[in-house]
């Protein structure tokens, strides 16, 4: 494996999820293969998950790690070609990427959709300009239409949590005050799509996700038909994804807020989340606080999963 942009990229899952059980259990048996290799953590965005687990993943296979968050010291930089810089930008992204790309040995990238052009954000303009012109490996930590690293985990926690071979996975839409990407749903329905789950995806009417991401799934605008019988629910917002109205806030209806009384319609479900979650617009308090809620576990995955990629980029170099 070079770079890993999509979970479809983890090849066999039986194979992977082996290489994550090991990885979990043996958190610093592969230090040789980092021993004096940088790896360089780039955010565009916020976060916390990512941040800390990717770079314990990174120390836990003896690496380097360098962190860089442009928005905080670095020059503003551009992203456009053509742009005559008279603005606030003072770097392109064009001259920063080598330079970057000459200081490490992997790069890590975290780059969210901008909601200003559809066909930039899903053409991962800025993701693949790193893979282009950094000359290193380059790997995800969230770019605009997926997630890997989270549903690696997510997966990997299904994995050890499910009671049954083959259970019903629901990720429900969830009201949420702002407009978020489709990163996440999408990557975790290309995920679940690789295995042989009863997977089902409920959103409200104009929801739909883009159709190559929802692949096989059944998808209902009925959450309560959704949740019946399930034995995952994975609650996620998003904003509109069709073309018409792409990035766009069209409902907040707290009628899809995750309860104890939607919970009551499952199979005594697990509940996950990826995090941060709104309280009481996303899933009630006594969900999260229950104790099938696996948002903890589920977070503490996300160094088995990032190790786990970083440990096969690895030993490609």
């Amino acid at each position: 494996m070079r770079h890993f942009t999509s979970v479809t990229q983890l090849g066999d899952l039986k194979d992977a999820f082996a290489a994550a059980r090991y990885v979990k259990e043996n958190p610093f048996a592969d230090q040789a293969l980092g021993k004096n290799r940088t790896l360089l953590l780039v955010f565009f965005n916020n976060s916390l998950r990512t941040r800390l687990s990717t770079q314990k993943a990174g120390l836990n296979l003896g690496m380097n790690v360098i962190v860089l968050d442009v928005n905080q010291g670095a020059w503003k930089l551009e992203t456009e070609r053509g742009v005559i810089m008279d603005g606030d930008k003072s770097e392109h992204l064009l001259e920063a990427i080598p330079v970057m790309g000459s200081y490490c040995d992997i790069i890590g990238v975290r780059s969210f959709a901008r909601f200003e052009n559809k066909a930039d954000d899903y053409n991962e303009v800025i993701l693949n300009q790193f893979i282009k012109y950094s000359g290193k490996p380059v790997f995800s930590m969230e770019a605009a239409t997926r997630h890997p690293l989270q549903t690696f985990a997510d997966m990997i926690t299904i994995e050890e949590y499910k009671t049954k071979a083959r259970p019903k996975v629901v990720m429900t839409w969830a009201p949420h005050p702002k407009a978020l990407p489709q990163a996440v749903p999408n990557s975790f329905a290309e995920g679940l799509n690789m295995t042989d789950y009863e997977f089902v995806i409920a959103n409200p009417e104009g929801y739909d996700l883009a159709p190559e991401f929802v692949g096989d799934a059944k998808v209902t605008h009925d959450q309560d038909e959704a949740l019946r019988g399930a034995d995952f629910v994975y609650a996620k917002n998003w904003s509109v994804a069709d073309d018409a109205h792409y990035g766009e806030v069209l409902n907040r209806d707290r009628s899809w807020t995750v309860t104890t009384e939607k919970m009551a319609l499952t199979n005594d479900a697990f509940f996950m989340h990826c995090l941060p979650v709104r309280r009481n617009m996303i899933v009630s308090d006594d969900v999260i606080e229950s104790p099938r809620s696996l948002v903890i576990p589920e977070a503490a995955n996300r160094v088995v999963s990032a190790q786990t990629v970083l440990k096969e980029i690895l030993k490609s170099l």
